[in-house]
């Protein structure tokens, strides 16, 4: 009779064994899963990352742009105004060597 105690507790430990290795192997598969959609959210947020860079480079890049555009305006406007004042000063210059000339 005591041999076949023996056998159940040794049946009994086996099959608690084998139990808790398949808990361990289900619980391990869970986790490789969970990991592998980890990683795949990661690399979701590296590319959003990338596109967001892309996109705040090419902001950058055309707020330059338009600085210059902006400059290249004003300095067309400095011009013609200068041009203006110029054209002005002439008019005042001929105007007093008719002015010289008639005395």
């Amino acid at each position: 009779m005591g041999k076949i105690l023996e056998m159940t507790d040794k049946d009994k430990t086996l099959n608690l064994f084998t139990t808790r290795v398949r808990q361990l192997i289900l619980q391990y598969e869970e986790i490789k899963k969970e990991n592998e959609e980890l990683y795949a959210m990661v690399d979701e947020r590296d590319n959003e990352v990338k596109r967001l860079k892309a996109s705040l480079e090419q902001a950058n890049r055309d707020i330059e742009s338009l600085k210059m555009a902006k400059m290249m305006e004003i300095s067309d406007g400095d011009i013609e105004a200068a041009k203006h004042r110029l054209a002005i000063l002439i008019r005042e210059v001929n105007k007093c060597i008719t002015l010289l000339s008639e005395k």
